[in-house]
């Protein structure tokens, strides 16, 4: 029996631990690797938008991913996702963006969704894909975004208590006016474990266990 082999491509190595725990957790017996390649968010962030020569490189590494034994690509950086799109479309093998099965999900719970970033490089992707997902299971949906400025400049100085703060704020403030909230980074996630119980009425999707759960589906039971 062939064992399956998840690629997973990064923009930063911080990711690297935190998915080789998911992966351990929810893809028993699957092999996997990592690609990290940092400039691809650096150089979005520098242009404000997802460029040409980025896009193509994108391309570039889920056809290296598949050349080294994946079987399955997982890019786990939101703000290059229309670029992971471009290469899903190019491969022959699947390739996913990490806040697809999230947008999927928020679909499915409601119709009035909230998207909360501290990048605008990610707000914009992550809002489009929701509404793309809406559009395909023929939902009206409804978005409201907010961008949490100054987090992600305080988070990068070190001062992750001002981002968590400014994040927290932000949750507790769109929380009462949308049926659900996605969160565009996985580094936002950690801040929902620390805001009081009262203060989550409505449920808080991030995308890494969310993907894992979708990957555990496609990939362990093609396995047996």
């Amino acid at each position: 029996m062939h064992t399956k082999t998840l690629g997973l491509i990064h923009t930063s190595a911080t990711l690297v631990p935190g998915f080789a725990e998911l992966c351990a957790n929810y893809l028993p017996g699957i092999k996997t690797f990592n690609i990290v390649d940092d400039s691809l968010i650096k150089n979005t962030i520098a242009a404000g938008t997802l460029t040409k020569e980025t896009s193509s490189r994108v391309v570039a590494y889920a056809a290296s991913a598949k050349q080294a034994g994946a079987d399955y690509i997982l890019f786990t950086c939101s703000s290059i996702g229309p670029a992971v799109e471009i290469a899903a479309s190019l491969q022959d093998i699947p390739v996913l963006r990490v806040d697809q099965p999230m947008a999927d999900k928020a679909v499915a719970m409601g119709s009035k969704i909230g998207v909360v970033a501290t990048l605008q490089t990610t707000l914009a992707p992550t809002s489009d894909l929701v509404k793309r997902r809406a559009e395909k299971v023929g939902k009206e949906i409804q978005i409201k975004t907010v961008l949490c400025e100054g987090a992600f400049e305080a988070l990068m100085s070190g001062d992750q208590k001002t981002h968590d703060q400014k994040v927290a704020a932000a949750l507790i403030s769109l929380s009462k006016a949308v049926d659900v909230i996605v969160l565009a980074q996985a580094s936002m996630a950690r801040v929902v474990d620390t805001l009081e119980q009262a203060d989550k009425i409505v449920p808080i999707l991030a995308s890494p266990p969310i993907a894992m759960e979708y990957l555990a589906t496609q990939l362990l039971d093609a396995s047996k």
